[in-house]
């Protein structure tokens, strides 16, 4: 019943959204759809990279699919609750919608789910990574190594983190995932994914959880908020082989960025807190239409000046960091 509520519902919404957008969602070349507030629509395009149509949608057009999509999820939309964050029934895209008065009009964003891993040797046959690179992330998973994936928006920081997650599938390790939102793509056997509620349960509320499953390993789809403190807490005490994204202007600042984020819960920040728990820090970057890991650091302890220390695994990329 669920399952057919949900169809009937997803087959509503693509009416509302006309040809144009559910023409798009069809097309598995689009990773994202976007009408702004002018109405224009655009793609973005997994080869052509970002794509103006040439398609506008009347206001009223817009805020109608806004609208419709709080409902099937349960949100309130309106003036007193203008941002609508949600699932599309059925399919699962992200949703991301914004109404007056913090938009002149009715504006939103549409991200597909992955539709299939891009594993390792596919990053290497396309030039996104080495083949040294790759061989040092495996190296990484298998050692158990804490590794945050980050970067900039769009420049694929949950792709790679699924083609890490895929080269957890045979090692019989029993795999927690936490995220807001279903992006991560886990073959791993024994696997326990877990998902915040709006207003109910939050990823730290789903941490604290975690610890009482057993997990092997723990891995948070996008870490935004003051559960990187609850995070850093599980990987330190006996949970090695983590994964985590969050968006960062460089690896280096990866680490600055996760200790803002701790800030967001405790005030002053133990810095050794953080090094001992993150061993690697992979960064993606989009060039174009193209996305590609520009560099991975080991996380080597605090330099003098207190400041983090990393070695460049790119310069010597036969040591997958310290043991954990």
């Amino acid at each position: 019943m669920h399952d057919a509520g949900a169809a009937r519902g997803a087959a509503m919404l693509r009416t509302a959204m006309g040809p144009e957008v559910s023409g798009a969602l069809g097309n598995p070349h689009i990773l994202e759809v976007t009408v702004n507030p002018d109405g224009r629509l655009w793609l973005d395009h997994a080869i052509q990279g970002r794509v103006d149509t040439g398609i506008c949608l009347g206001p009223a057009a817009v805020e109608r699919i806004v609208r419709l999509v709080a409902s099937q999820a349960g949100r309130a939309s309106g003036p007193g609750h203008p941002i609508v964050s949600a699932e599309l029934p059925a399919t699962g895209e992200r949703f991301e919608g914004v109404l007056p008065p913090v938009t002149r009009d009715a504006c939103f964003s549409i991200r597909r789910p992955a539709g299939r891993v891009i594993v390792l040797d596919a990053y290497v046959e396309n030039g996104a990574l080495s083949p040294a690179q790759a061989a040092l992330l495996r190296e990484a998973v298998r050692s158990r190594r804490n590794i945050v994936v980050a970067g900039g928006a769009s420049s694929g920081k949950t792709t790679l983190a699924n083609a890490l997650l895929h080269e957890m599938r045979d090692l019989g390790h029993r795999v927690v995932l936490l995220e807001d939102t279903r992006e991560l793509v886990c073959d791993t056997a024994d696997c326990v994914a877990l998902r915040t509620q709006p207003g109910h349960v939050t990823l730290s509320d789903l941490l604290r959880s975690t610890l009482r499953l057993r997990p092997d390993r723990i891995v948070v789809g996008e870490v935004r908020g003051p559960e990187a403190l609850a995070l850093v807490k599980a990987w330190n005490t006996g949970h090695p082989g983590g994964l985590a994204t969050l968006h960062a202007n460089s690896a280096a600042a990866a680490l600055a960025r996760l200790e803002q984020l701790i800030q967001e819960a405790a005030a002053a920040v133990d810095r050794r807190l953080v090094t001992e728990a993150v061993d690697l820090v992979v960064f993606v970057a989009r060039q174009g239409t193209r996305r590609r890991v520009e560099s991975l650091l080991a996380v080597h302890g605090l330099a003098a000046d207190g400041s983090y220390a990393f070695r460049d695994l790119g310069a010597d990329p036969d040591h997958p960091g310290r043991p954990t």
